[in-house]
């Protein structure tokens, strides 16, 4: 059985940063591509980056330059830099396995997700 639980979030002004952590329970993490992803206020939940078990990662065009996701597989956490954060990076954030790298697709085994507040 896979846990995940994510932290780090807060409330910042535009322009700062963060730094996210997921950490995961279970074997063979390293093994698995893990994917962070967001869901604001009435929106569905989207995908804003993923790292391979080879550590190849890719970007939501909208974090793209900002944001970069990285893995230790020591210590079995993900984590996701957030720099030159905007109001619409309000979300709350979570991650998770994906069931493959490619698909970007969640295996659903979700944390309770950290609130990322961005505002002046």
């Amino acid at each position: 059985q896979v846990q995940l639980v994510e932290s780090g979030g807060g409330l910042v002004q535009p322009g700062e940063s963060l730094r996210l952590s997921c950490a995961a329970s279970g074997n063979i993490f390293s093994s698995y591509a893990m994917g962070w992803y967001r869901q604001a206020p009435g929106k569905e939940r989207e995908l804003v980056a993923r790292i391979s078990s080879g550590g190849s990662t890719n970007y939501a065009d909208f974090v793209k330059g900002r944001f970069t996701i990285s893995r230790d597989n020591a210590k079995k956490t993900v984590y996701l830099e957030m720099n030159s954060l905007k109001p619409e990076d309000t979300a709350i954030y979570y991650c998770d396995r994906l069931t493959t790298y490619f698909s970007g697709r969640a295996a659903g085994y979700w944390g309770q997700g950290t609130q990322v507040t961005v505002s002046s």
